[in-house]
């Protein structure tokens, strides 16, 4: 089949091809899915169980070592890793690259399944089995909710109702809150008043237990209608445990728990986790898109949405962004969409300078047509524009008009020897379509390592290939069909392309200096080598950076206080971190993490988990070039306002994140020798001015208060184990009596 003379003689044809390429291409460009980065599965899981009142080696003894046992026996384990810490076991559980998407679900359930087979040989007093799964999913909209004038409770309720409204907008796929202050129901029991009525703490928590819990009585069938029989519990409302009565031994008499005890509901003593936005209590809220869905339309309607909950809500509510993906995709294809209009017209302006207004426009309007029905493509097989199918289209940009150079300059140069275009368009297709297309291939050969890879690899680099491979091949394609008739309609017979012709100035020019140089073959090819030279001295002078920073103006501040404080303390540094971090006017807005960190809000960043000691200010400045002398000053300041915690600062890259730039691993079976080792190494590493940040995962060891049960005396006096615990935590910092519910919510009541 003569595919070019096709193309001229039924144009029809031709044209709903270029239809086809460029409406279905604008229009798709407008619905195609929009994303940061690509969906990408991150290979973890953490599994978390609580062993109350054990130490780190009775948790590392009898639940971390049985649950790793069991986990080391799945054959797609790649690595397991495990923290034991007094009274909880965090193990991370990293799958093989191999294992895709489509399968993790099944590794997941797997993994329960054991879990669950283990649960049963665990000791008396250990927790269930938690596995989290979706330590991975990246929530793109993040947002602090900030109320001054209101309770924690209220900015508590706001939160549930912004929540329950967000989730009903369309392709939202999870709404996650966090920074919520846990509330407790505090008992103060008058011990001495206790003591002379005859009762014990344990009497007051049975009472409670018994009272709180639902129960079930059975049902009745009344004239063929089944009727269920409830017994009311005490109630859920705080003031229900007020009433709950108890009975004096050796009496009849009863008491209420309020005849004992001040009840009040008030919020916890040791929060876990803390969240402020620009000195202010926050709580935060964290969208997560669906993984085909456009996350740039998706901000518009999230932010809409939230604009007409905030006039429902009382005036002082504040909803401010944290990190908004869509602003960041809406800015990166914008970008993309303007260098492709630059590149394009810098094709055209080539090849009209070198080739004539003529032939510009014919390469110029294959290479439109290319990138739009590669984005046509893209979006009938579900693939997003991110940042690396952008950077694939930048990539195949210099490789996208040699196809459609060959046929145009082919055609050209023998209709200037009279020959028609349909003749001319016939010989140099039938010439060139095999061999181009044989090029073609080879271009994405080359990169089908990348696609095709079974690994993480081949997973987040996998639109590159696709992308690559699309375009390309519909370079070909439309270089044997459209540029033929686009020859055919600009060209002309026995010109070279209307009034430019290879006799202008500038190609005679051109002429004489070419052949001056081919004239003079050696010192062509000495100016060539000393050109090459030069090139590769200043090569040492580019900077290098495999993983650059992003142009997204944020950074980090992690503080690490020591290993035994509290979290109260460590807030109260946090809160003067951050008043002398807003102090500098480059400083647009900051969120700070106390606890542990943020939601993965972005595919790079990796949150800190939970420390007491730990803290973080995510800072966001007005202009990225403002970042590095505004971490020059905070590090100057900040490491003077505490001496004896760690800091050090962290900028967003595109790439690995939240990792040092070097690092080094000590195994064995040894604590002391670890230990030892790993503060040698420090040491080494501080000798060297040129580092900075230097320290290990162990940490400073804690101070413990072991007090001494004498099991002999306390037999003599009826006191247990238990008693012995519950006293002692009684007198610290409070003995839970029970837990009690109200709607979605549970209380602790601690005495």
């Amino acid at each position: 089949m003569d595919i070019a003379k096709a193309s001229i003689k039924t144009p029809v044809n031709t044209w709903l091809l270029i239809i086809i390429c460029l409406i279905g291409g604008l229009v798709s460009l407008g619905e195609i899915g929009r994303l940061e980065d690509p969906a990408f599965t991150i290979k973890l899981a953490q599994i978390v169980t609580a062993f109350p009142g054990a130490s780190a080696e009775q948790v590392e003894r009898e639940i971390t070592e049985p649950l790793e046992t069991a986990i080391q026996q799945m054959p797609q384990l790649l690595r397991v890793t495990s923290i034991s810490k007094p009274g909880v076991s965090e193990i991370s559980v990293e799958m093989k690259s191999a294992y895709r998407a489509d399968v993790l679900p099944q590794i997941w359930d797997e993994l329960r399944k054991r879990m669950v087979d283990v649960q049963n040989t665990l000791p008396t007093g250990v927790r269930p089995i938690q596995v989290f799964d979706d330590f991975g999913d990246v929530y793109g909209l993040y947002y602090a909710l900030t109320a001054p004038d209101f309770t924690p409770y209220q900015l508590r309720e706001f939160s549930r109702v912004i929540r329950r409204d967000l989730l009903t907008v369309p392709n939202v796929a999870k709404v996650s809150v966090a920074g919520v202050l846990k509330e407790q129901i505090t008992a103060n029991i008058n011990t001495s008043q206790l003591a002379n009525l005859g009762l014990s703490l344990p009497d007051v928590k049975q009472a409670l237990n018994y009272s709180l819990r639902p129960y079930s009585s059975g049902r009745l069938i009344m004239d063929g209608q089944r009727i269920r029989i409830p017994v009311d519990s005490a109630g859920s409302k705080v003031d229900a445990i007020e009433n709950i009565t108890l009975g004096l031994p050796g009496t009849t008499s009863q008491i209420r728990i309020s005849d004992i005890a001040d009840i009040s509901l008030d919020v916890v003593d040791i929060p876990r986790f803390l969240v402020r936005h620009n000195g202010q209590p926050a709580i935060t809220l964290a969208v997560a898109v669906g993984k085909e869905a456009n996350v740039v339309k998706v901000g518009k309607q999230v932010r809409t949405r939230i604009a007409e909950i905030l006039t429902e809500l009382p005036a002082g509510i504040s909803l401010a962004p944290v990190y908004d993906q869509a602003v960041v995709v809406d800015e990166s294809v914008s970008g993309f969409i303007i260098n492709l209009i630059l590149s394009v017209s810098v094709v055209i302006l080539t090849l009209c300078i070198f080739m004539g207004w003529r032939a510009g426009v014919v390469v110029g309007g294959v290479l439109l047509l290319t990138v739009l029905g590669t984005i046509l493509v893209m979006w009938l097989y579900g693939l997003n524009l991110q940042r690396i199918s952008l950077g694939a289209l930048v990539i195949a940009m210099g490789m996208l008009v040699d196809n459609a150079i060959v046929v145009a300059e082919g055609m050209l140069l023998r209709m200037q020897k009279g020959i028609s275009a349909l003749e001319a368009s016939s010989h140099v297709v039938k010439q060139t379509q095999w061999p181009l297309l044989g090029a073609t291939l080879i271009g994405i050969a080359a990169f089908s390592g990348i696609g095709l890879s079974n690994d993480t690899t081949g997973e987040f680099l996998f639109s590159l290939f696709a992308v690559i491979t699309i375009s390309l091949f519909l370079s070909w394609v439309l270089a044997i069909t459209v540029a033929p008739l686009f020859g055919s309609y600009f060209f002309k017979v026995g010109t070279s392309s209307g009034e430019d012709d290879f006799n202008s100035v500038f190609h005679t020019r051109y002429k004489t200096v070419l052949l001056k140089a081919l004239n003079k073959p050696g010192k062509t090819v000495m100016l060539l080598v000393g050109i090459t030279m030069l090139s590769y001295f200043s090569f040492g002078f580019v900077k290098q950076g495999f993983f650059p920073a992003a142009n997204t103006p944020m950074f980090y501040v992690h503080f690490w206080g020591p290993q035994t404080r509290d979290i109260r303390v460590t807030a109260q540094f946090m809160e003067k971190a951050e008043a002398l971090a807003m102090k500098h006017e480059e400083v647009k807005a900051l969120t700070t993490f106390i606890g542990k960190g943020g939601e993965r809000y972005t595919l790079t960043y990796n949150p800190q988990q939970a420390n007491e000691s730990y803290g973080e200010l995510v800072v966001r400045t007005h202009q990225r070039d403002q970042i590095p002398g505004l971490i020059a000053k905070l590090t100057k300041e900040l490491k003077a306002l505490d001496p004896d915690a760690q800091i050090y600062m962290e900028r967003i890259v595109f790439g690995p994140g939240s990792g040092a730039k070097l690092e080094a691993r000590f195994s064995g079976p040894d604590k002391k020798v670890l230990r030892e080792l790993g503060e040698q190494a420090k040491a080494i590493l501080l000798a060297d001015d040129q580092l900075r940040d230097v320290r290990h995962n162990w940490r400073e060891k804690e101070l413990v208060l072991v007090p001494q049960y004498d099991d002999y005396n306390a037999g003599i006096a009826g006191v247990t184990r238990a008693d012995f615990s519950d006293a002692l935590q009684f007198s610290s910092n409070g003995l839970k009596l029970g837990k009690l519910r109200d709607g979605e919510y549970s209380y602790d009541i601690i005495a």
